[in-house]
């Protein structure tokens, strides 16, 4: 098998882990710890910020080291963390602090990995290959995502939230594994000593380039407000409307059938509209559906209602995501991969936390449904900040998969960035 192949099949294996073990934490939170709706948005909230101050210095430490080892060293270590959530169930030991503790080491291992994946996928992709590439992951990760959550339900109804983390926990082991059996060259920069500016460089490229400084803006404010009402969202089905765990699963699996759709033709549309205007178009649809949950209630009208809601937002997902990801990677050169991709990863994860931590007191003074609304109405503004202009110069060498990078990162708590895959 190929290198691409190997690090396809460990990237599926992964990510269907993540979407069984889908929502287990928020529920593990809810149903046997008893945890309040702010006590849920800080779960995850807490765990990105301080995964992301831990992981500030990743980037320049991940350029600098082959990164196979480092791909295989954070799956195992998310392995050793996620299997001691069902270990402390069955002794009866399990605690908040212990989800929080785990969601924070899942959290800084999900930084790491990042940029090392998309660091060696820069290095394995020839740059015409590059579209092709991401629409064939972001296709992967939506029927994942798709087939993930209503699996996981099924095994929540039948067994428990803890069976689910497990099979997580050993998604994690089986990706160390295949990365394992991956030969040939890796890829380095060679170490020059750590310096205090190697810390911000990240930072300093991106917002150099005035295409990805719009780009960033963009996806901290539209990710950020989509993942601080995902906790909410948990909240108001399971507790307030009462949805069973399948239901729960299949409100939000079946829509990323969209996702695998608009990943599909994606490449389709992009020749035949070109890409920034095909981005431009599918980044404002992105931030309108958001707004239907606002109509969301209870019974099966209400499930309908988020099944639809979902389906659109994350087929235009499906479609925007690989753009920007091309975008991305195109335009960072290739002795900047890793930091550039850290620092759009500690920015994603800080800008969360602290928009879960403002919605989670929202949902708590008024109501889920409520803080729901908001974050729909202040969306229907994140596309003002999108770039404007053609795309596709860029100033980088070189091209990798920016989608898979992103996708095989996996959140806090052990799931996928949230509730729905986004790029970072």
């Amino acid at each position: 098998m190929s290198r691409i192949g190997w690090l396809w099949s460990s990237y599926a294996v992964s990510t269907y882990g993540t979407w069984i073990a889908f929502g287990a934490f928020p529920l593990l939170a809810v149903r046997e710890l008893d945890a309040p709706p702010f006590a849920v948005s800080l779960l995850d909230a807490a765990a990105l910020a301080v995964a992301a101050v831990l992981a500030l210095p990743l980037g320049p430490w991940v350029e600098r080291r082959a990164k196979r080892p480092v791909m295989i060293a954070t799956d195992v270590a998310r392995f050793a963390a996620t299997v001691s959530i069902p270990v402390a169930y069955v002794l009866g030991l399990l605690s908040y602090a212990q989800l929080l503790v785990v969601s924070i080491i899942c959290g800084t291992g999900s930084i790491a990995f990042t940029a090392a994946s998309g660091a060696y996928l820069k290095h394995l992709v020839p740059r015409e290959q590059l579209l092709a590439v991401n629409g064939r992951f972001e296709g992967t990760s939506w029927l994942a995502t798709a087939a993930g959550p209503p699996l996981g339900g099924a095994l929540i109804g039948l067994l428990g939230p803890v069976v689910t983390v497990l099979a997580d926990a050993l998604s994690y082991l089986l990706s160390a594994l295949g990365i394992s059996r991956i030969r040939g060259d890796d890829v380095t920069t060679p170490a020059t000593g750590m310096r205090g500016a190697d810390l911000v460089a990240g930072w300093r490229w991106i917002l150099h380039d005035r295409f990805l400084r719009g780009l960033f803006l963009n996806a901290m404010l539209v990710n950020g407000l989509i993942m601080a009402s995902a906790p909410v969202l948990t909240v108001l089905l399971l507790d307030d409307y009462h949805f069973p765990a399948w239901q729960y699963g299949l409100a939000f699996g079946l829509p990323a059938l969209g996702g695998f759709a608009g990943a599909r033709f994606s490449p389709r549309l992009v020749r035949r509209y070109g890409r920034h205007r095909t981005m431009v178009v599918f980044g404002w649809l992105r931030s309108v559906f958001p707004l239907g949950l606002a109509l969301t209630h209870p019974g099966v009208s209400g499930l309908l209602t988020v099944i639809a809601v979902e389906g659109l937002l994350i087929t235009c997902m499906g479609v925007f995501n690989p753009i920007t990801a091309t975008e991305r990677l195109q335009r960072t050169p290739r002795d900047h991969a890793a930091r550039v991709l850290s620092a759009w990863s500690i920015s994603s994860k800080l800008a969360q936390a602290v928009l879960m931590v403002v919605w989670g007191v929202l949902a708590t003074v008024t109501s889920p449904l409520a803080a729901i609304t908001v974050a729909g109405v202040l969306l229907l503004a994140t596309p003002l900040l999108l770039p404007r202009g053609g795309l596709g110069g860029g100033t980088a060498v070189g091209a990798g998969g920016a989608a898979l990078a992103t996708a095989l990162s996996r959140g806090a708590g052990g799931r996928g960035e949230g509730q729905r895959p986004a790029v970072e």
